[in-house]
């Protein structure tokens, strides 16, 4: 594809699924708010007939067109031939999407197939990804929840909370594990030090969650203090994988990416974020 990068696209991959429709419900939410544009994407089947294409394409034409004049917001769409696995990441750089916001079934029953879709989509890209369930936008993100770990890719990580808290006002809590290793304890507390310093040069409200005191799924923990707390969006992170160029998630992170409580899980990639932070 030829790019045509303009970094104030939101890109939603589109299948026609009530959790497409979810996505697509957050990304007006965003764009209305940023003066963005929303991209809706769907790939198609090699074994797609023609015809069938070009039905899938009027339908994302009047989808498209119906949902610019409700909300005042542009909205165009791009169809492709393909695999999502590979294609969603590529029409995110083609467009220069800022992020991708993604519908997705969470990873439970058959629903198993659509989580394993999203983990595969997800990794493979360099653009943050936005996944969200049947929750609504409502009024936006507005309680953050941020993992922390003894990573210096964590950074990346720290500049979208930045980024997203100054367009929702929002208050951000900085959720770490309870590490009984001294040197991973160590390097996690710095990190967390770190990071309030930043919060408070960029005058975001934040909350130190005290790490849990007692063992069991750190996921889970997460995931409770989130819904105690009425998280908004929890902001999980990729690391690169050793072997493959490619990204890959943390043992707990993908358990807190399809939670059942369908908080919305913004998942970044270790990559450089071209928007200056203070204390960054």
């Amino acid at each position: 594809m030829e790019n045509q990068s303009s970094e104030n696209v939101i890109l939603v991959p589109y299948d026609f699924t009530e959790v497409a429709d979810s996505a697509v419900n957050h990304a007006i939410g965003m764009a209305k708010i940023l003066n963005y544009e929303i991209r809706l994407f769907h790939v198609t089947g090699k074994e797609d007939m023609a015809a069938t294409q070009n039905e899938k394409a009027k339908k994302l034409s009047i989808i498209s067109e119906e949902l610019q004049k409700k909300y005042n917001v542009e909205v165009k769409y791009l169809i492709k031939e393909g695999s999502i696995f590979k294609d969603i990441a590529n029409a995110a750089l083609y467009t220069g999407s800022k992020f991708v916001i993604m519908g997705t079934h969470g990873k439970k029953g058959f629903q198993h197939i659509a989580g394993s879709f999203a983990m595969k989509v997800i990794t493979k890209s360099s653009v943050p990804f936005i996944v969200v369930q049947n929750r609504p936008f409502n009024e936006g993100y507005k309680n953050i929840v941020i993992t922390i770990d003894e990573t210096s890719e964590t950074k990346q990580k720290i500049k979208w909370a930045v980024y997203i808290a100054q367009i929702f006002n929002s208050t951000v809590h900085i959720y770490y594990p309870n590490e009984k290793d001294e040197n991973i304890g160590g390097r996690i507390n710095r990190n967390v030090f770190q990071i309030k310093s930043v919060f408070e040069k960029n005058n975001i409200p934040f909350v130190e969650a005290k790490p849990e005191k007692t063992g069991g799924s750190f996921a889970k923990n997460v995931i409770s203090y989130s819904q105690k707390n009425k998280a908004d969006l929890i902001v999980i992170m990729t690391t690169p994988d050793q072997i493959l160029p490619n990204f890959v998630l943390g043992k707990w992170d993908e358990q807190i990416l399809f939670n059942d409580a369908e908080i919305p899980v913004m998942c970044v990639n270790p990559k450089d974020f071209h928007i200056m932070i203070v204390g960054l």
